[in-house]
């Protein structure tokens, strides 16, 4: 089963969509204007992908 959520993006606020997996327990977050990915687990909220241009990773 999935359900669907719309959300803001949390990179650039844009209209995004949450995507609740619940066969195999992931949650995928996605912004089409930006293209910002973050997929991660329900149950241990451990991210198993994650693509967010524009965010600096600091070292």
């Amino acid at each position: 089963m999935q359900i669907v959520q719309k959300i803001y993006c949390p990179n650039c606020g844009s209209n995004a969509e949450r995507y609740y997996i619940s066969d195999s327990q992931l949650t995928r977050t996605q912004c089409p204007s930006c293209d910002y990915l973050m997929i991660s687990c329900t149950r241990t909220g451990k991210v198993i992908e994650a693509y967010a241009p524009g965010i600096i990773a600091h070292r």
